[in-house]
């Protein structure tokens, strides 16, 4: 029994018989025998192994330009001893994390370029053994819909695109103040310069475009973004007031400078005098973002174009790329093109990758394959139809033929190709008819017998004969017949 006992004590000995039954059985016979031989029993669940799990964390919407996100490693709280964080993202260049002590993965102004796949491996001891947990987490950019469009029109003496700009940097200086007050962001869009209808000699418009975002410095530091089922509420009602303290703020400032002067060493000085500002409120999508309905707290927000798609500026759906582009991060306004000679198999490419190099699609290659198959099926189409416009042509030939019979044509070449479509058609040739009224066939060698008879009885009496003058008027109803000078003054 000792020496049993001192086997199944053993370090690293433990028989591996099957059945959870059997296995409770040989433990506690293990007990008492360790326990006669003195020594301790140590449980197989207690021997020295490596455990780690896989967990799906979900999905993360997190806002565009949040002042702070933090993401914890875990979705629930976890009480283990000295653990340690690793937190991986799946793209080709890494960005550098903040993580705190805790854990968590820590966003400042999030941007859409940061949405992708996050991996959080928390690793820690249990009993004397290695355990790691890894949570997967897929993260999206998303905003709230609200903005300002803004009109701006200034009248000036010249305009030239060296003075706009001077005006148009000064201006946005100017504007940067209100920006940070504000916590809003103002972008020029777009200018235009074009002749006044009072003075369109001296005096000229300039047309300023601004886009305002209320999504601007600390805009939403009166929100908590950890606070799911609250968050997107507090979202909305901070922009809504952002936008209207910065159109008041915006009204209060042209006012206040009504006119800018610009000034320069080789120009001299210039005014730009504000006569206009109007206001647009917007509800689009920015750039790279689209109505995806993905997040059901706020289903009317845009939510970040995975790769292979793009979202034009103010649209309101995340697309797939052409044929020929692809994109590869989150957030794209445009795909970008393959190399000159390459394109895309399909469309919504998300790798350069996915670009190959331009050859004949499968559709031509098909095309080219049945191209056998159709000629097959519209050659004997082809010959079937000229076999019946040869017969149409004979039997209209042999109609022909029958109703008028061949006389004597003005030119040979009619003639001819007459005996040539009856001899094609195998349509026998017929002699002349004999009817009332009819006079004698008409062909070449009748008239040249009749015309040498003539000739010869002309030289002999001196006047044509009955028979002769006969077949001559014959002729002269069949055919129009040639004659010489000589036989016009015997007649």
């Amino acid at each position: 029994t000792a020496w049993w006992g001192r086997m199944l004590c053993a370090p690293r000995i433990w028989p591996d018989l099957g059945g959870p039954r059997v296995l409770g059985t040989m433990g506690i016979l293990t007990l008492v025998l360790c326990s006669c031989s003195g020594q301790p029993a140590p449980l197989p669940w207690d021997l020295p192994a490596i455990s780690s799990w896989e967990h799906q964390g979900g999905l993360v919407f997190i806002h565009m330009e949040s002042s702070l996100y933090a993401l914890p490693c875990s979705p629930i709280e976890m009480e283990v001893a000295d653990p340690t964080y690793r937190w991986v993202q799946d793209r080709a260049v890494p960005k550098l994390f903040s993580v705190t002590k805790e854990g968590h993965l820590l966003f400042q102004h999030f941007q859409a370029g940061d949405s992708g796949k996050y991996s959080c491996t928390v690793s820690y001891k249990k009993h004397g053994v290695p355990v790691s947990q890894t949570f997967h987490y897929s993260i999206f950019g998303y905003h709230v819909l609200g903005g300002l469009d803004t009109v701006l029109l200034f009248h000036s003496k010249l305009c030239e695109d060296e003075w706009t700009k001077r005006f148009l940097w000064d201006l946005q200086d100017k504007l940067r103040r209100l920006e940070i007050k504000q916590h809003c962001k103002l972008q020029l869009t777009a200018t235009f310069c074009f002749p006044s209808l009072n003075n369109p000699s001296d005096e000229f418009i300039i047309q300023v475009q601004l886009e305002v975002s209320p999504f601007g410095p600390h805009w939403d530091e009166h929100c908590n973004p950890q606070d799911t089922e609250m968050v997107t509420d507090c979202y909305h009602k901070t922009v809504h007031h952002n936008l209207r303290q910065v159109q008041l703020a915006l009204t209060r400032f042209f006012k206040e400078h009504k006119s800018f002067h610009v000034t320069g060493a080789d120009i001299p000085s210039m005014n730009f005098t504000n006569e206009f500002v109007g206001f647009l409120n917007t509800e689009q999508c920015s750039g790279g973002y689209g109505q995806t309905k993905q997040l059901q707290r706020c289903l009317n927000c845009c939510i970040v174009c995975p790769p292979g798609m793009f979202s034009p500026p103010k649209n309101s759906q995340c697309s797939p790329c052409h044929v020929g582009t692809y994109s590869v991060t989150y957030g794209v306004a445009f795909c970008t093109p393959c190399k000159e000679g390459m394109t895309t198999r399909a469309p919504g490419a998300s790798s350069m990758m996915d670009c190959v190099k331009k050859e004949r699609t499968k559709q031509a290659v098909s095309v080219v394959h049945k191209i056998p198959g159709l000629l097959l099926i519209i050659l004997p189409a082809l010959l079937a139809i000229n076999f019946l416009f040869i017969l149409s042509s004979c039997y209209w030939f042999y109609q022909e033929y029958q109703v008028s019979p061949p006389r004597a044509s003005k030119m040979t070449g009619s003639t001819t190709k007459m005996e040539t479509a009856t001899s094609f058609c195998g349509i026998p040739r017929q002699g002349p008819q004999a009817g009332p009224g009819a006079g004698p066939a008409s062909d070449t060698s009748h008239l040249d017998t009749s015309a040498s008879q003539r000739g010869d009885e002309e030289h002999t009496h001196g006047a044509p004969s009955p028979a002769v003058t006969s077949n001559l008027a014959t002729v002269t109803d069949e055919t129009t017949p040639v004659l010489t000078l000589e036989d016009r003054m015997d007649v």
